[in-house]
């Protein structure tokens, strides 16, 4: 299906022109920084240099001063402490930065993954068992634990004190911790809301180490491990965050913990890593270890001391991430067969479907597969502990949780965010909740946000692209969420040469604009297109630019995302 092309017009002409006098770019590139919000010069100094001074005091977070004073006691009076994390990577890099730290200052400290299979998301009921029997009495809870009122109420009957750091959303209800550090709190006015997880790990060891007389230098060492939970919780990579994954980038290309080296030389990817390259080589590696077996190996793999702990930990991940690469392969077939052997799944507006017989730790990336295939909001759900655990993703611009929050009478719990969330609910209960999901998605959803667009963010002549151009645009890094790649558009373009296919799938062709330069181009996916502009018409591209390096020589080509024909003038 053709994809909708929607172009973001530009906010403000004479923003525009004042920024593209105060910083002397191209209009376009001054255009791109205002539809950003970055219209001033001075937000502009603070896009394209950040600055560790830019990161915010941590004592502005709600119940921060709680949660270092309860530590130090802890601490002083040489209790167990117990460090708790989720089983994905926000949550294991999470643990390792706090477990990493704190381990320098107080010897009596250890850390806990739930058991993705018998425990289940979130704070459990075994976990608190296993720190009341084991004499913890402080636990600090990573990634998890913001509408766990029911479990923190049994920990105070256990004597075991919590300290929820999370950044996701509450319920009506907060827990009866000691301290919950969470932004997203509505009476907490810390400046930066979107912090990952692993970020509010990282703003507690700030808080330490400022009211300890600790030097932020020794913090940087985390920075990799900050970035990594960033790229890979997808999370806006704007105002704190985009200063923590530049210089977290920066520590993981320079400077690597010794369990993301390991990880960084088994997937093949050496050097000049991006936010994307986290994405696809380091998150799924990590991931795979709570997916498949146990996430406390990849904890250990995170804060292992030597290059040979670090291999031997990296290996185990290694084959855990080929065994989960052969479930998504098998699952996902079987979930495209269960769709198109049904007609009435095809017409519908949303996707929901149930095996008992796959496996839990990749439901969530056949979710995402089948989101890409259907475009449109979509749950994979199999059997796990009694009931039916499902996680479920979404399509730009649909807030899936409103939508489950209408559905909540037949679940028995669900959270996450406005495009991936993660819910259980009784086997009975299935066929009501297809109905209502399907009924309410159908009744809150426009049209156009099922089918795929490509949001662009520029018009551009081919002519304007030179290394200049590309330099000041390399300085937009690192991209992601809410500061993704810019797309541009240019308008009746001519092949030059002779496109080719590679692959079979995949577009290979040069192009010009007015018998001007010529620009080499790549189309993933594209290959279709051959015939359509292998005619002499005129066409339009959206693409982005990017450095192509091949035999030691380096050159810009267009990453094309979309073609179609010139409307005549």
């Amino acid at each position: 299906m053709q994809k909708r092309w929607v172009e973001q017009e530009v906010k403000s002409l004479a923003d525009v022109e004042e920024l593209q006098q105060s910083l002397k770019v191209d209009a376009v590139l001054a255009s791109l920084l205002v539809g950003r919000g970055i219209d001033t010069f001075e937000k502009a100094r603070y896009f394209f240099r950040p600055a560790l001074e830019h990161l915010h005091d941590p004592f502005l977070m709600k119940d921060m001063d709680l949660a270092i004073s309860r530590i130090e006691h802890a601490i002083a009076s040489r209790e167990k402490i117990l460090v708790y994390g989720d089983y994905d990577v926000d949550g294991t890099t999470s643990v390792a930065l706090v477990y990493s730290f704190f381990k320098k200052y107080h010897s009596e400290i250890d850390f806990y993954i739930p058991d993705r299979y018998k425990e289940g998301y979130g704070i459990s009921t075994q976990g608190i068992d296993y720190a009341a029997a084991n004499g913890f009495t402080l636990i600090i809870a990573l990634d998890c634990g913001i509408k766990s009122v029911d479990k923190i109420a049994y920990a105070n009957t256990k004597k075991v004190d919590f300290i929820i750091c999370d950044h996701h959303l509450p319920g009506e209800e907060l827990p009866a911790a000691v301290a919950i550090l969470d932004p997203k709190r509505g009476d907490c006015e810390y400046p930066y809301k979107e912090l990952s997880g692993c970020g509010i790990g990282f703003k507690l060891t700030q808080a330490y180490a400022q009211k300890n007389n600790i030097p932020f230098n020794d913090l940087l060492c985390y920075l990799d491990l900050v970035a990594v939970s960033i790229a890979s919780d997808i999370v806006p990579i704007t105002g704190e965050n985009r200063v923590l994954a530049w210089y977290g980038l920066q520590r993981i290309n320079t400077e690597p913990c010794k369990g993301i080296t390991a990880l960084m030389n088994l997937s093949g990817r050496k050097e000049n890593l991006t936010i994307t390259d986290v994405v696809f080589t380091i998150g799924p590696r990590i991931n795979a270890a709570g997916r498949i077996d146990d996430a406390k190996h990849a904890v250990n793999l995170l804060i292992a001391e030597t290059d040979a702990i670090a291999f031997e930990k990296g290996e185990v991940i290694n084959i855990k991430n080929t065994e989960r690469r052969e479930h998504d392969s098998n699952i996902t077939e079987q979930a495209l067969a269960l769709i198109d052997a049904d007609p009435e799944l095809i017409a519908r507006k949303t996707t929901v479907v149930y095996n008992e017989q796959w496996h839990k730790g990749v439901i969530g990336i056949v979710a995402s597969r089948l989101t890409e295939k259907y475009y449109r909001p979509t749950i994979v759900m199999t059997h796990s502990n009694g009931y039916a655990a499902g996680s479920a993703r979404s399509v730009l611009g649909f807030d899936l949780y409103e939508a489950l929050l209408e559905c909540s009478d037949l679940l028995e719990q669900f959270g996450g965010h406005k495009y991936a969330a993660g819910l259980t609910m009784k086997t009975e209960n299935i066929p009501a909740f297809q109905q209502k999901f399907e009924e309410v998605v159908g009744r809150t959803i426009p049209e156009e946000l099922l089918v795929q667009s490509i949001t662009i963010d520029a018009e551009l002549d081919l002519n304007k692209i030179d290394p200049k151009f590309y330099r000041v645009l390399k300085q937009f890094e690192p991209f992601g969420p809410l500061n993704m790649a810019p797309i541009f558009v240019s308008r009746n373009v001519y092949t030059y040469g002779s496109p080719t296919t590679v692959g079979d799938k995949h577009l290979k062709m040069s192009v010009r604009q007015d018998n001007k330069t010529i620009y080499n181009c790549i189309g993933f996916g594209l290959g279709e297109y051959l015939p359509k502009i292998n005619n002499g018409m005129p066409f339009d591209i959206c693409y982005t630019i990017e450095e192509n390096k091949w035999m030691d020589k380096t050159s810009l080509q267009l990453n094309i995302k979309g073609i179609r024909l010139s409307q005549p003038a």
